[in-house]
């Protein structure tokens, strides 16, 4: 990934810096580094504790440089991101996992004897030798010191910033216990302790010795973050390796001499410019997104979209960079290189969308940065409070550390940030990119799908299935005509017909003063005639109605379900052409994936009711709304939502783009156009249908997760202080129950790797509805 690169939509003059973050130990930490890089003027930023990453949206004037110094003044270390492998965060996670492991081993192999120690000497009061306490200490020191100086250097870098952290409350209560029970051992008078020996010192009322509940919160802390930056390394893998998925090298063609006979020059990848072609062999991976050339072979693209069959491409075929071509030669003509191809989108996209917050999780970041203080004073308070109740000062201090050691706010930080993580590797895995928490919140509350029928429902592939000319046309003079109009029109019935008409009729005239009509067809002039071609609609409103020699034949093409497009020229219908569409060979498990759900299909289009009406029939759909013009089909999405129903849109044309952005949850093709891409929520990659219901399903899993955690980390900080302060909770038990509320956390987060994209059981019942789900519209 990038250091910088521009959001979609983003203004001129700002730019985004991606920035690696270095010592956040918890969500107060994430949330102070945040809230410094936001007071700079027009900045914006958003920090991520579980990527340890920072993303900021800056004006150009503002250099990365003052960003770092920023963050450095904070008390962290930033530096900036870098493109993949070479990616200060991806050897850095391994490094953590090596020093975690080495401080943790050390911890363990002190910690076992010194908890089993304190045991029997206290249990067992004749067992006390002459300076048993030198050896308890001698025991707890490398633990508190060595193992634990993370946690110290930590909590020293903020207090030197005026600051504090989840490590300052974890380094107070390390020096507390250890401090008390020195004192305990050697000042406290021991006179107060009487017969009851050695247990009454370690564990009684007046003076206890805590040197263990030191040594372990050191234990279960570093086994907690150990677990944790394993699983973050485990959690970020998938989009790692599609970050990485780029080719490292290219051989670039000389621009003059055929494919075969050209000069290769191997150059850099990230020197390859547009329009240059470049030779991708067997096993190799394809380094831009193009054309082929020449050549033909089939293309692994499982890394992208996580289909696992491979496509067949050939010359004029579009391929995409990242993915592997598996057996013959190919020569691609680069269109898009570097930041501008789709795998740099779809991966800058994810990690933009792992920094965003639900509102919840904003609330949480706001507890977090006053959450240690807060904390410190309960501590004392608590440390007071029983000492003025006449408690034993041992029980008093043993309170105070459980308030210290359990009250961790790095659950909550943890809660949105994991679970979005985990789904976004998930989702690569599957073809599936989500671009925001709103997302996720959309997922679970639409009850209908709109599912847009050319591209999406159907392969978008049109063929010319029929030629109906009228008295005195013939076949090849209707082609002709109507093909030269077409051939300069990108809609996929236009590019039907003008390809039928070149294998048929030859080369063909030019079009002069040609113009497209969205919706209706187009028209231009052609050996002097002006040729209109398109829809019955377009010809109503110009006063000709369809010939009776025609009508049959189009309403029996149309009911078959193929489209029928007219051909005027002088003012009168000369024929008729039809144009068929294959419906998808996943649309009918999709469609039932959806019902699954719980959710209402709707097949939306600008065709005929009768052609509607066939495709949503092989496609399993009940209601459909036809004759929607483009620019229509958001109001239409918009009716739906004012009937009661909350509507998600299914697209991939540039006029499915307004419906997309309208929709409560806007998915959109990843074969589609770069407006409806920009436009949506989800991004599916994969060519089969069937991804739809797999996408809302993560997206409604991945918001459950998100749910549970913040509901967990709540509740635990909500009960653990109060209990702690109340003296029902042992230090060694705080420190326990605290790693583990992170380690559910992360492991509750993780579990969405296993997401699968099976069945959902049952048909789930939906409201019957009119076969014509058109909202109460005015007439478009």
């Amino acid at each position: 990934m990038a250091a910088a690169s521009p959001l979609i939509g983003m203004a001129p003059d700002m730019t985004q810096v991606e920035l690696v973050i270095g010592g956040m130990t918890c969500a107060a930490c994430a949330a102070r580094v945040q809230a410094k890089l936001n007071k700079l003027d027009g900045v914006t930023a958003a920090v991520n504790l579980a990527t340890e990453r920072a993303y900021v949206t800056a004006p150009a004037q503002v250099s990365p440089q003052e960003l770092v110094k920023v963050v450095e003044a904070a008390g962290y270390s930033a530096e900036l991101a870098r493109p993949e492998a070479a990616d200060p965060s991806f050897a850095a996670d391994g490094a953590t996992v090596r020093r975690l492991r080495r401080r943790l081993i050390l911890a363990l192999v002190f910690f076992v004897p010194l908890t089993d120690l304190s045991i029997v000497l206290s249990l067992f009061p004749w067992s006390r030798f002459p300076g048993w306490q030198w050896l308890l200490v001698v025991l707890a020191a490398p633990v508190a010191t060595w193992a634990a100086w993370p946690f110290h250097a930590a909590a020293l870098k903020q207090a030197r910033h005026l600051s504090s952290s989840m490590d300052t409350l974890v380094s107070l209560g390390i020096l507390a216990a250890c401090g008390w029970s020195v004192y305990a051992m050697f000042f406290l008078d021991r006179s107060r302790t009487g017969a009851s020996g050695l247990h009454a010192l370690l564990h009684n009322s007046g003076g206890g010795i805590y040197l263990e509940v030191a040594a372990s919160v050191t234990t279960f802390l570093l086994a907690g973050r150990l677990y944790e930056a394993r699983a973050r390394r485990s959690a970020g893998e998938a989009m790692r390796d599609l970050a990485a998925a780029g080719a490292k090298d290219v051989r670039v063609l000389a621009d003059d001499g055929p494919d075969q006979e050209a000069t290769e020059q191997s150059l850099p990848a990230d020197r390859l410019r547009a329009g240059q072609r470049f030779v991708v062999r067997p096993g190799e991976r394809i380094a831009a997104d193009g054309e082929v050339a020449s050549g033909q072979s089939a293309v692994d693209r499982s890394m992208m979209t996580g289909e696992s069959v491979p496509v067949d491409v050939a010359p004029g075929d579009p391929v995409t960079g990242g993915t592997i071509v598996l057996t013959g030669r190919l020569v691609v003509r680069a269109d898009k290189v570097g930041r501008d191809t789709q795998l740099a989108h779809l991966v800058a996209m994810v990690e933009q969308a792992q920094a965003e917050k639900a509102g919840i999780q904003r609330l949480a970041d706001r507890i977090c940065a006053v959450f240690v203080p807060f904390v410190l004073a309960c501590a004392a308070l608590t440390l007071a409070g029983w000492l003025l109740a006449g408690s034993p000062a041992g029980h008093a201090v043993s309170a105070a550390l459980a308030v210290l050691i359990i009250a961790c706010p790095c659950a909550l930080g943890l809660a949105t940030p994991a679970a979005l993580v985990v789904a976004s590797g998930r989702g690569a895995q599957l073809g599936v990119f989500i671009k925001g928490y709103q997302a996720l919140e959309s997922s679970r509350q639409i009850d209908t799908v709109v599912l847009d029928k050319t591209g999406t429902v159907t392969t978008g592939q049109m063929t010319l299935t029929g030629v109906r000319p009228g008295p005195g046309i013939s076949r090849a003079e209707l082609l002709r005509y109507a093909g030269a109009v077409e051939h300069s029109s990108e809609h996929a019935v236009a590019a039907a017909v003008a390809k039928a008409a070149q294998a048929e009729a030859g080369p063909l005239p030019s079009a002069d003063d040609f113009t497209a009509l969205p919706g209706l067809g187009a028209r231009g002039v052609v050996d002097g005639l002006q040729v209109v071609i398109g829809r019955e609609r377009l010809f109503t409103d110009r006063g000709l109605s369809v010939p009776a020699h025609l009508a049959p034949w189009c309403t029996a093409q149309e009911q078959a379900g193929a489209t029928t497009v007219l051909v005027s020229w002088d003012d009168a219908i000369r024929g008729a052409l039809a144009v068929t569409d294959t419906v998808k060979p996943s649309a009918a498990a999709a469609v039932a994936g959806l019902r699954r759900l719980g959710l209402r299909p709707v097949l939306l289009t600008g065709d005929n009711s009768a052609t509607a009406h066939a495709v949503a029939a092989a496609a399993g759909i009940d209601e459909v709304i036809s004759g929607a013009l483009p620019a229509a089909k958001a109001d239409i999405i918009t009716g739906l939502q004012a009937a009661g129903r909350s509507a998600a849109m299914v697209g991939d044309g540039v006029n499915d783009g307004p419906a997309l952005a309208a929709a409560q949850l806007g998915l959109a093709l990843g074969s589609g156009t770069d407006v409806a891409i920009c436009a949506a929520d989800m991004i599916l990659l994969r060519d089969d249908l069937e991804v739809v219901p797999d996408a809302i399903k993560l997206a409604r899993a991945t918001f459950r997760t998100i749910r549970r955690n913040l509901a967990w980390a709540f509740c635990y900080n909500v009960l653990a202080i109060p209990l702690a302060a109340l003296g029902f909770l042992n230090p060694i038990v705080a420190a326990a129950t605290m790693t583990l509320s992170s380690v559910f956390v992360v492991w509750n987060s993780l579990r969405l790797r296993r997401f699968s994209a099976a069945p959902a059981g049952p048909t789930a019942p939906v409201s019957p509805h009119p076969a014509d789900a058109r909202p109460q519209l005015a007439e478009v």
